[in-house]
């Protein structure tokens, strides 16, 4: 890395404006700086779930080295023209996908993005990462985007819907099933 941080406000932002990895200035709610943005707020989620002591080891690996994967699709969406997810970074997600999804029962159901505390902060992980995709999309329409870096988004939400069915198992034996039929809460009358 060439250049460190030695002091970490610059007040060049003041202004409602941000330097994108190349240098240009942009507005801070430009499509490039929301799409970088939402996928470092995935990274962050999946450091939630990364943060729950007893993980599966297959898990740990997995999402570290994806949280590694991030940070690089982050510094490719933040330099127009850099490109550092391929093809190879897709395969890779989706072998994990299938070898994770293998040791699964067949999903009859929806299931409720709740459980233990692993499990429900993967399915945030899994709606940011979503989110990311769907600004990815966005920015594609104006400007170039490579197809990898947002194929690589569609794969790990799935890839985070399979380890939340994981860790479900692993924290309480089952998913939260979703129910038509749900009682809902009645408000209490207040004193």
């Amino acid at each position: 890395m060439g250049h460190r941080l030695s002091k970490i406000y610059t007040r060049t932002g003041d202004e409602g404006t941000t330097a994108l990895g190349d240098g240009t200035r942009v507005p801070k709610e430009h499509a490039r700086v929301e799409a970088y943005g939402t996928v470092d707020e995935a990274n962050s989620a999946l450091g939630m779930v990364l943060a729950v002591a007893d993980l599966p080891e297959p898990v740990r690996r997995c999402l570290t080295g994806v949280q590694h994967d991030l940070f690089d699709l982050g510094a490719e969406l933040c330099i127009p023209g850099h490109r550092v997810i391929s093809a190879a970074h897709v395969s890779r997600l989706e072998s994990q996908l299938d070898a994770f999804n293998a040791t699964l029962p067949p999903l009859k159901e929806f299931i409720l993005p709740g459980g233990g505390a692993a499990t429900a902060a993967c399915h945030l992980a899994r709606t940011v990462c979503r989110r990311a995709e769907r600004r990815g999309w966005l920015l594609a329409r104006t400007e170039d985007v490579a197809p990898e870096a947002l194929i690589y988004l569609n794969r790990l939400s799935d890839l985070l819907f399979v380890v939340a069915r994981m860790l479900a198992r692993h924290e309480n034996g089952g998913e939260v099933l979703w129910r038509r039929d749900a009682p809902t809460v009645a408000p209490q009358p207040r004193d």
